[in-house]
């Protein structure tokens, strides 16, 4: 059962995933995330990179669909996303996975962090939209180096998916959640 932080966490996710708005999760959703993507730079200037960034946007469909499509009808609504909470520990591993290239298709630059920059690119493109994140990085980057390593992002982007502890920052890896304050 989803508490009241998951649901507005997931709702901000799923907000953020159906791109034509139509309130389901489709298929053709996760093909234009996977465009959406691929517009970042460094996607767009590495055909391996394109293609695992397609794969993980595709591999996130492909796990919702087993997991909560239970009519097989492709479409996935936010109730069914919420059926969904009580896996989402099982799924540490998968969520590990897809951190790594994540993080790829952020880090500009490739230069092993993500900055303040990179990381404003990350909430923008997963909300397909410019978001004011306030301080969303600083809770990020509790060492305030002003960077995340490929491990801090990776603790972070597992948090997100998984965390129902409103204090742990990773929640506001892909920025603010409405109604909550940042911290």
């Amino acid at each position: 059962m989803a508490s009241e932080f998951q649901r507005i966490k997931l709702h901000a996710m799923f907000d953020a995933f159906d791109v034509n708005g139509d309130g389901y999760l489709q298929e053709e959703d996760f093909h234009a995330l996977a465009a959406r993507w691929g517009r970042l730079p460094r996607v767009q200037a590495d055909a391996e990179l394109t293609e695992r960034v397609r794969s993980v946007m595709l591999a996130w469909w492909q796990q919702l669909a087993a997991a909560v499509d239970t009519d097989e009808d492709g479409r996935i609504d936010m109730d069914d996303l919420l059926a969904m909470v009580d896996r989402l520990g099982a799924l540490r591993e998968a969520v590990t996975a897809t951190a790594d290239t994540v993080f790829d298709a952020v880090d500009e630059d490739a230069d092993g962090h993500i900055s303040r920059r990179e990381h404003q690119r990350l909430i923008d493109v997963w909300h397909g939209r410019e978001i004011a994140v306030g301080t969303t990085f600083d809770v990020l980057d509790r060492d305030a180096d002003g960077r995340l390593t490929r491990a801090e992002f990776a603790e972070l982007w597992v948090q997100f998916w998984i965390s129902d502890d409103p204090t742990e920052p990773g929640n506001y890896m892909c920025g603010p959640l409405t109604g909550l304050p940042i911290g």
